[in-house]
């Protein structure tokens, strides 16, 4: 039974579940995909009955970069909202409808990619074409999302208006921004497959317009990272403070750092397509200046983060230069797990800086490195982040707890992920430098020599990818524990307070007029000039390829 102190009732709980439940059996898929996939492309491995490389390739990065991050979020945010402005009876039926037409779009996808006919990979790059059904199926999903982030914005609507000129409770002001950035950036994508991908796989249009497809998905796929992050920041800034011990270290910086996030993460797809002909090179350079303002709100949190660490350290009387670094809770795996995924921020954020940078992109575009960095970044920073909210957050939602052997699992489960991932994206970023490619199979290349500089890193992908499986097992393993079998109780909630004495948060930051406002301004500056001369200046439009070519 639910505890009414938890605030979130037996529904409530059922419904935030729910999402979670899928989010962890994509973890389960998703992962051995991507074992199957690292032993293919080191050469130890032939995959068998026929399956090909590139649809292990798809399911892998399909089921986990879209499924697990979009069904954990929007569980994990559904938990806030009814913890802290609650949820009505309509709009939970509106939440479950909304989750059955996502689970129907993701069953349609998912089964056109094990059957063969979607090898078209996470970005679904026009000429690859797939089944309709897969198209389908990906608008079925946003739609289905779309009514998560209706129901949330009528959350706080409805909070807003029991609780006037009353300051909204931080963590749904976060989730709102977080689903605002989604709604504007799945415009993009929704245009892309409705318009382009879907009456052209049904053959009502003969070719594709690329670029136009391509500039769609970028305005989408970067905005995207931070759709991922942000719920590892309400994190970051709203429960690990609670879990140390301490209090948040402003409120008025934290929302500021959303508000930036929102209006500088969209228009700045270009920076995805920096090699692409046919963008005129000024507003490459524009979406690129654009793509650095990001950086303020991520140094605006590394600073908020490591001064609630040194405050709440210091007050509990640990002294010297960094007597409160050495005192955290390391042992506690709902601080250890995050807290790494924040440490890995720091290379990860690095080489974001490199891939954004015109000049520097030259060298690693189209290389394993860009894998790599994604791997430090979603697959490090964000998902570590998720599973140590994960400790606290399903036993809190199916009334169990967190035991200390679990929590000592959890750390283990933590380190075998840390140290895969460092093995497995390492490789990744030199071979990269090396020039190895991205999205390609085992091949020596006909024996050139720079393919063999190649090849024992692939075979440290191999053995990283591995260990890292080995890790999605213990965390498989221990999400049954804390979901089925752990003891019955009540754990933590763990949501940290402001400082008594900190100052007022300004009003202005509520203005969701401005920030929604001024967030258009931007992508309207930044994208309708270079739309329209895209779409004046296109080459012709591509038949379609299956992948590999030839394949039906």
């Amino acid at each position: 039974m639910i505890s009414e102190k938890l605030g979130i009732s037996k529904q409530e709980a059922n419904l935030s579940m729910s999402f979670i439940y899928v989010a962890f059996i994509s973890l389960l898929i998703g992962g051995l995909m991507g074992l199957l996939q690292t032993l293919v492309r080191s050469g130890t491995l032939t995959l068998p009955w026929g399956i090909d490389y590139y649809q292990i390739l798809t399911v892998h990065g399909v089921i986990l970069g879209l499924v697990l991050t979009t069904y954990f979020i929007i569980g994990f945010q559904y938990a806030l909202m009814n913890k802290t402005v609650g949820m009505t009876d309509k709009q939970r039926k509106t939440a479950w409808f909304g989750f059955c037409v996502m689970l129907v779009g993701t069953i349609m996808a998912s089964i056109t990619i094990l059957l063969g006919k979607a090898n078209v990979l996470y970005t679904f790059y026009a000429p690859l074409q797939a089944h309709p059904a897969f198209y389908i199926g990906l608008a079925l999903v946003i739609i289905g999302s779309w009514v998560a982030c209706f129901v949330n914005f009528r959350q706080m609507y409805v909070w807003k208006k029991q609780h006037k000129g009353e300051k909204s409770p931080l963590l749904a002001f976060m989730v709102v921004i977080n689903m605002l950035l989604w709604f504007i950036a799945t415009l993009g994508v929704a245009a892309a497959v409705l318009v382009q991908f879907i009456p052209w796989s049904l053959g009502y249009a003969e070719t594709i317009n690329i670029l136009v497809s391509r500039t769609l998905f970028w305005y989408f796929g970067h905005p995207l990272v931070y759709f991922w992050l942000l719920p590892a920041y309400m994190a970051w800034y709203a429960i690990i403070p609670k879990i140390i011990g301490g209090k948040i270290f402003s409120d008025s910086l934290a929302r500021l750092s959303f508000v930036l996030f929102l209006m500088f993460s969209i228009p700045v797809g270009f920076h995805h397509q920096l090699t692409e002909p046919g963008i005129d090179p000024l507003w490459k350079f524009i979406q690129v200046v654009l793509t650095f303002m990001v950086i303020i709100p991520s140094l605006m949190t590394a600073f908020s983060m490591f001064a609630t660490f040194e405050i709440t350290g210091r007050k509990k009387g640990y002294g010297g230069l960094f007597g409160w670094f050495k005192h955290l809770p390391w042992k506690d795996v709902r601080f250890l797990a995050p807290m790494i995924g924040m440490l890995a921020f720091i290379p990860g954020g690095t080489g974001g800086i490199i891939n954004a940078s015109h000049q520097l992109n030259q060298v690693i575009h189209n290389t394993i490195w860009v894998t790599g960095h994604f791997h430090i970044t979603v697959a490090t920073t964000v998902i570590l982040s998720f599973f140590g909210i994960s400790y606290w957050l399903i036993p809190a939602l199916t009334g169990r707890k967190l035991t200390s052997k679990i929590n000592k699992l959890g750390i283990i489960q933590t380190i075998v992920w840390t140290v895969g991932m460092t093995i497995m994206s390492g490789a990744m970023h030199i071979a990269g430098l090396l020039g190895a490619p991205r999205r390609s199979s085992y091949s020596e290349y006909g024996g050139t020599e720079q393919a063999t500089d190649w090849i024992g890193y692939q075979v440290a992908q191999a053995i990283g990818g591995s260990i890292l499986f080995i890790g999605i097992l213990l965390m498989v393993y221990i999400f049954i524990q804390l979901a089925f079998f752990s003891p019955k109780g009540e754990e933590e909630f763990p949501i940290a307070e402001e400082e008594p004495d900190a100052e007022p948060t300004p009003k202005f930051l509520e203005n969701w007029k401005l920030w929604i406002g001024l967030t258009v301004a931007l992508i309207l500056f930044a994208y309708t000039i270079p739309f329209i001369d895209i779409i004046q200046t296109s080459p012709p439009g591509s038949p379609p390829f299956d992948w590999p070519i030839g394949n039906s």
